[in-house]
């Protein structure tokens, strides 16, 4: 059994660390200007013009099942999906705002067709929930807001109060909580405590703003083993690293435990769909992102973004494709497993992650060694070795008493893998190692 010991959370993380891989969808009235999901905030939009998105929304290509069959195809074990972000646009059928997708010409709770189809597939339902709202009359104009450079940006917080906005947050989560069954992640988005260079009108928000912990409350009433993120500036079970690659298992920052988490990363450089970005991601960062996060006992939440039309771009179904491929044959070495025992030290050019149980050691050739590799400290415990995309044998010598191989240095327990010349068709070959 693996002797690496999690910080404890409230809710139940025990199917998530199993799981180790997930999709996460933003997808809102940003799809239409098709230029990054927080376009109404860089780009300072006014509400009536942003309006216009609103009111053209119809995504009469938007098929759940399908997106539900891509991710489960790419490997994805949960989904998260954008009920509303920052925009404040609902995708789901609320009572406390007209702001949602039952008034645009499409007119389906897209909420519920993303449960239940991806449910039918037998994946975990996750709800993403921004805090931030730029609609709401209520939500004070900040350092962040689309209004912050307005002449009178001051004198539109008179008469705006974030209590009854709190308020708005815990009802609609409620409604969330209720309507749609068994929900197994809520993902709050994000905490932005005050920044005291800042003028007293601008000051960010955190805790105290979005009454946290009655919100945390509420949720966990509803749904006790739900697990949610610490983005609502409250320690809850996950810990949510954006967009840079961790380089070692994510630790509390006051206790030095070790915490579970799970890396957000997108395909390219946006969220939201951007019809014009174009740093996507290559194959073999693609997966190696997914290698380097489990191998030091981390989850990754892949993001997609649809398309106003509802469907997934070529360029982000190429990537999806990219993981359905090497997650076919290679997903023993993601699934229900975590960073290698301590014992255990990644020859040059290679990632280890090791089984829950212990009795797998999988090693993911990052760079292909030609013809051996050396691993220090497997000699007395290897049992068997091969390759994990088609369970070929790999040949191995112990202690270089073998035939076929010299040491570039000595060891007395030391095995060298016997590899051929030629690189196998995988993006990043893995040896299965069966431990005695």
């Amino acid at each position: 059994m693996s002797s690496y010991v999690t910080r404890k959370t409230p809710g139940n993380t025990e199917w998530f660390k199993e799981s180790r891989f997930g999709m996460f969808i933003h997808w809102g009235l940003y799809s239409l200007p098709a230029r990054h999901e927080w376009v109404k905030s860089r780009e300072c939009i006014p509400e009536e013009k942003y309006d216009k998105y609103f009111k053209y929304f119809n995504p009469t290509m938007f098929d759940a099942k399908d997106w539900a069959r891509q991710a489960k195809a790419a490997g994805m074990k949960y989904a998260v999906l954008t009920t509303k972000h920052h925009e404040g646009f609902c995708l789901f059928n609320t009572k406390y705002t007209d702001y949602n997708v039952m008034n645009t010409k499409y007119g389906k709770d897209i909420v519920k067709e993303y449960v239940d189809a991806f449910r039918a597939e037998g994946i975990k339902i996750g709800f993403y929930y921004s805090l931030i709202d730029w609609h709401h009359p209520h939500f004070t104009i900040d350092r962040i807001h689309p209004r912050r450079n307005d002449k009178n940006a001051k004198d539109l917080n008179e008469g705006r109060d974030m209590s009854i906005y709190a308020q708005y947050l815990r009802d609609q989560v409620t409604e969330l909580l209720t309507n749609y069954g068994k929900i197994d992640i809520l993902w709050f988005d994000y905490s932005y405590p005050d920044d005291t260079k800042q003028p007293v009108w601008t000051l960010g928000k955190g805790k105290d703003s979005w009454e946290s912990e009655k919100l945390i409350k509420t949720a966990r009433s509803l749904q006790p083993d739900i697990i949610i993120d610490n983005r609502a500036d409250i320690e809850q079970d996950i810990w949510t690293p954006e967009q840079y690659q961790v380089l070692e298992w994510v630790k509390h920052k006051e206790t030095g435990e070790l915490v579970t988490w799970e890396a957000c990363q997108t395909f390219s450089g946006s969220w939201g769909y951007h019809r014009d970005e174009s740093t996507w991601k290559s194959p073999e960062m693609l997966i190696h992102m997914l290698i380097n996060t489990v191998c030091i006992g981390g989850n990754l939440l892949m993001n997609v973004g649809p398309t106003a039309k509802g469907y997934f771009d070529k360029r982000a179904e190429k990537s999806l494709g990219v993981y359905a491929e090497w997650m076919k044959y290679n997903s023993a070495s993601i699934y229900g497993c975590t960073q290698a025992e301590p014992e255990f030290i990644a020859p040059r050019g290679t990632r280890i992650t090791q089984s829950n149980d212990g009795k797998r050691l999988y090693i993911h050739l990052m760079e292909y060694p030609y013809a051996f590799l050396e691993f220090q400290g497997l000699a007395d415990k290897i049992d068997y070795a091969q390759f994990l995309h088609d369970g070929s044998e790999i040949l191995y010598s112990l202690n270089a008493v073998d035939h076929f191989t010299q040491f570039s240095s000595e060891s007395k327990n030391m095995v060298a893998f016997k590899l051929p010349y030629v690189k196998p068709d995988v993006t990043v070959p893995v040896i299965e190692v069966f431990l005695k």
